[in-house]
């Protein structure tokens, strides 16, 4: 009987944490923390530990204060060659996250973002994909996750009657599904009162996808004035007259194609919008569902398939909390969770950075939970993953979810 050849990586000098670490830009945390005022908050514990303290958090998917520090402690030898980290106390871990500007951690991850950029251009620019393969032109996704807190949070986050929670607002790179812009806030804001920020630095010749929540008309004019290609769902309730009706399409899941506009002629809006309706099928039963673009140059299955890929972000929010520490929150004051957020997705855009150096050909999630069963060991980590798993092939990175889709569109 044929045996499996055993993996025996490179051996490395630093242990896989450091050479995680290794891609945050050094002296970059110190700075930062100077800028923003978080080291004049630090005795024993430095801005660089804490760093490492959360990265551990949510590579570890540490649940509490005890489970981080009591690991690190126990480590604490390995841990001092990430430059110089140290373990942190319980009661020093939770001060460093009520009371260090969540501003650091921040523009820090901004730092990383533009520092891996700088090293591969390729990995920020991403590549045209889906659906929407056919545009040239950078394409955003617009959407929002609500991360549910504890009852400790009502005094900030109430959300509803009994609960607590977070939003986080997210503009993401269709090409290379990496955040652009992130807004974390309370949940008990309307979506869009962000659309306007999330939206301010597309440039004239892109195009924005997002859900009928950010539906502001005249955030609408806006970007039709700045030149941007907008894609949106229609409320079933918009009061609207026709002014004529596209040529016909071939496409017999395209039910309508018109050229409509708002009947309130006081209200800011786009002069003309364009009017798309197709069947839809979820859960096996096909439905209508209506979309709204000032294009009116596109297929009206162009329009369908580009909203198809707003299906993207809702993925890109399913596998975050899947896999990184976004449910269990080390501290309860909207500063710590702050804190957490920005240094899950730090870690998330670091090893998706792994994965394309590497050229990782299976799923984040395995990439994930292989560098967790390894934190400690000195092992080559690109080595590791060049060598693991004996599937070959092309894996998605991102999981596809149950989700709505347009029959033939596929």
């Amino acid at each position: 009987m044929k045996k499996h050849k055993a993996i025996k990586p490179t051996r490395s000098k630093f242990n896989l944490l450091r050479q995680i670490c290794n891609h945050i830009p050094q002296h970059t945390v110190s700075k930062i923390a100077r800028a923003t005022g978080a080291e004049h908050k630090s005795r024993t514990f430095s801005p660089w530990s804490h760093v490492v303290s959360q990265a551990y958090a949510q590579l570890t998917h540490s649940i509490s204060l005890n489970d981080v520090c009591d690991s690190l402690q126990l480590h604490s030898g390995p841990l001092a060659s990430v430059r110089g980290a140290s373990a942190p106390s319980r009661n020093g871990f939770s001060n460093a996250n009520r009371e260090r500007p969540a501003a650091m951690a921040e523009e820090l991850f901004w730092a990383v973002m533009a520092h891996l950029g700088e090293q591969s251009p390729g990995f920020v620019a991403g590549k045209r994909r889906g659906a929407a393969f056919r545009f040239r032109v950078p394409i955003h996704v617009v959407d929002t996750t609500v991360m549910e807190l504890v009852a400790n949070c009502m005094d900030w986050a109430k959300h509803r009657r009994r609960k607590a929670a977070a939003k986080t607002h997210m503009r993401l790179n269709l090409q290379s599904l990496l955040p652009n812009f992130v807004i974390i806030d309370t949940a008990g804001e309307h979506d869009n009162k962000r659309a306007r920020e999330l939206c301010a630095g597309i440039r004239s010749g892109e195009i924005v996808l997002f859900d009928k929540g950010y539906l502001d008309f005249g955030h609408l004019l806006d970007l039709d004035e700045r030149g941007v290609s907008w894609v949106t769902r229609a409320k079933d309730n918009m009061a609207y007259e026709l002014v004529k009706k596209m040529p016909k399409s071939k496409d017999d899941k395209i039910l309508q194609d018109e050229v409509i506009k708002l009947n309130n002629p006081n209200k800011p809006a786009p002069e003309l919008m364009r009017r798309v309706v197709a069947l839809v099928e979820i859960d096996g039963e096909e439905r209508e569902m209506g979309f709204l673009t000032n294009n009116l140059q596109w297929s009206p299955r162009s329009v369908a398939d580009l909203y198809r890929c707003r299906w993207q972000i809702e993925i890109f929010f399913k596998q975050i909390k899947q896999t990184l520490q976004l449910a269990d929150f080390l501290g309860h004051n909207a500063n710590a969770v702050r804190w957490q957020v920005w240094i899950a997705l730090l870690i998330y855009v670091l090893l998706r950075y792994l994965s394309y150096v590497s050229k990782w050909a299976h799923s984040f999630t395995r990439l994930f939970t292989i560098v967790r069963a390894v934190l400690w060991s000195k092992i080559d980590l690109l080595d590791l993953l060049g060598r693991y798993g004996t599937a070959k092939g092309s894996f998605r990175n991102l999981a596809r979810p149950e989700q709505a889709y347009f029959p033939g569109f596929l």
